[in-house]
């Protein structure tokens, strides 16, 4: 059973959330992912690493199929 008790989240008042100068926020932005582009880099750079390994440690030793 809900009721309604007039109740509102903070969020939903235009005056309680941050207001944001479009200045700001594209300086925030200018430089902010970088450090999501080296974590996914790192990423990529270590599963291409595994790739290569199972390649030549694994797979070409067993030589051609069939």
């Amino acid at each position: 059973m809900a009721s309604d008790t007039g109740h509102s989240s903070a969020a939903s008042e235009r005056e309680q959330g941050a207001h944001a100068d479009l200045s700001e926020v594209g300086e925030a932005l200018k430089n902010g992912p970088k450090g999501a582009l080296v974590v996914s880099a790192i990423a990529v750079g270590i599963l291409f690493v595994g790739w290569i390994a199972f390649y030549f440690l694994l797979f070409m030793p067993r030589g051609p199929i069939g």
